[in-house]
């Protein structure tokens, strides 16, 4: 049964992200989100370790210390901002890369829809922004990145999706007329 269930928690996940990939104008992108999590690495554990109310992944993590999913996981999305690290040899440690605002789109589009999944009838426009808030003191993401993220997020909670997601979708057409 958990198979079936969490089967149907990642394809309503996907598909709430497609929707809001088509609203900011990268559909294409919001077709191929995630589709890593239909793999055996990633899906057979998430079966495993599905509870419903949280990614697979936290459970995986506590029985293992790590997640072998996540890890599969981070290294084939590039809309999470894990992927963008690399050695930086003036400093001699992995240090976080600016993501590129197509990534930047799909990772805000993949919060909110998380948000809405997880959350159900709870959601609200500010709880990705909260989750986002919950976590800052334990990410490693480039500056620029995470303030854009962040400034999304707020205008979430503040002003809604209609208006968050037009502003976003205005920033993804800016983005294509300037390449």
């Amino acid at each position: 049964m958990k198979i079936l269930q969490h089967f149907k928690t990642i394809t309503a996940h996907r598909h709430a992200v497609i929707r809001h990939c088509a609203k900011v104008g990268i559909l294409w992108q919001g077709l191929r989100h995630d589709l890593s999590k239909y793999s055996p690495a990633e899906f057979l554990t998430g079966a495993k370790y599905y509870a419903g109310d949280k990614s697979p992944n936290v459970n995986e993590r506590m029985q293992n210390g790590y997640s072998a999913a996540w890890m599969h996981h981070k290294g084939r999305n590039k809309h999470h901002f894990e992927y963008w690290t690399d050695f930086h040899i003036a400093e001699q440690r992995i240090v976080p890369v600016e993501m590129p605002l197509k990534y930047t789109v799909e990772m805000f589009c993949d919060r909110v829809a998380a948000c809405k999944i997880y959350k159900g009838d709870k959601y609200t426009d500010r709880a990705a922004l909260d989750y986002y808030n919950n976590g800052k003191d334990y990410r490693s993401i480039h500056p620029a990145t995470a303030a854009l993220l962040e400034s999304w997020l707020v205008m979430l909670s503040l002003e809604g999706e209609e208006k968050t997601f037009a502003h976003i979708r205005q920033a993804v057409q800016a983005n294509k007329h300037n390449k």
